[in-house]
């Protein structure tokens, strides 16, 4: 069954009556509450993209810990490589415990480095991109829709 056709209704709404002036008051209101939707709309979208890559800071944030007990380890190791290398593995040689510092050390510092660039990796490009894309076609419509405005 079909609708009777009505004037001034399209698909059961009201159509604004054309050619009909509103005061500056209406305007304005309805202005301010487009504004305050397109701003709730935006806070609700950032805080979605932040929610989602809550996981990935959560990882980073495991990853640096990891990070940062490797180097302890390694200020530890760095200790008691020069105390066994004067100790044992080099009796009698002047500087050998500098050698074993030094690798012992090295490849601490390497685990660690390579812990720290897993890190890097989770926390780089964790911004709200569809947001600030989003953000970006709001500011070129608004300017399209300033310039329509100025030419009318």
């Amino acid at each position: 069954m079909t609708e009777p056709v009505r004037k001034g209704v399209v698909m059961g709404f009201p159509t604004p009556p054309r050619n009909q002036e509103r005061s500056l008051g209406a305007i304005i209101a309805e202005i301010k509450d487009e504004l305050k939707s397109s701003v709730n709309t935006r806070v609700r979208m950032i805080k979605t993209e932040f929610q989602e890559s809550l996981g990935s800071i959560a990882i980073g944030l495991g990853l640096s810990l990891l990070c940062l007990g490797l180097l302890a380890i390694a200020s530890l190791l760095f200790t008691a490589a020069v105390v066994a290398m004067v100790a044992s593995a080099f009796p009698g040689r002047p500087y050998a415990w500098v050698l074993g510092f030094v690798i012992v050390g090295a490849i601490w510092s390497a685990f660690a480095g390579i812990a720290g660039a897993f890190a890097y990796r989770q926390f780089r490009n964790q911004f709200p991109t569809r947001t600030i894309e989003v953000l970006k076609a709001d500011k070129v419509w608004l300017q399209s829709e300033a310039r329509g405005a100025v030419h009318d």
